[in-house]
């Protein structure tokens, strides 16, 4: 993969304004293309006071092309055997070059390398239609392992995000077994 680097960011990035401005606009920018319809109005997935805590936690990795920020994955723990990622995004002009794969394959190894056994992903769905994105990535999931192994109501887990939808919502949990 010449010139993709992933890594780790470091906690004192997130005292970094320049760079968790762009990690707050690339993950909504995503998100906002890839949910068009789901909210209503314009909701951003996240802001930089989250992305700073998350960053000073430890739990973002960001993809860099020549040194350039290209995308970026939250990696977290949802249990002793489970690890989580989430807030996907590679940059729309560097898409097809593998940087959502690369970046899940840095989820899946360090939550192996930290004792995980299985890595989650939620994935917000539309009940009554089909969402041409959504479709897309729960295709990709599964070609990367991933599989459903619960469907449950967005207010089952989030009560909070349900008076934002434009439509009624699911959210897919999948797994994939690591190692």
């Amino acid at each position: 993969m010449g010139g993709l680097r992933i890594e780790p960011l470091p906690g004192a990035a997130a005292a970094d304004e320049a760079t968790m401005t762009r990690l707050t606009e690339l993950v909504n920018t995503v998100y906002a293309h890839s949910e068009k319809g789901l909210w209503q109005g314009y909701a951003d997935r996240t802001d930089q006071d989250e992305v700073a805590r998350l960053t000073r936690a430890g739990e973002i990795a960001v993809a860099r092309v020549d040194g350039d920020v290209v995308g970026c994955v939250r990696v977290q723990r949802v249990s002793a055997e489970i690890g989580g990622f989430g807030m996907l995004a590679a940059a729309p002009e560097h898409r097809g070059i593998g940087v959502g794969r690369e970046l899940v394959r840095y989820a899946e190894r360090r939550v192996q390398d930290e004792g995980g056994r299985v890595m989650q992903l939620e994935l917000l769905v539309p009940r009554t239609w089909q969402h041409p994105s959504k479709e897309f990535l729960a295709s990709w999931y599964e070609r990367l392992g991933y599989r459903v192994v619960r469907v449950a109501e967005l207010g089952e887990s989030y009560p909070a995000l349900v008076p934002l939808l434009a439509t009624p919502c699911d959210f897919r949990v999948y797994h994939k077994p690591l190692g």
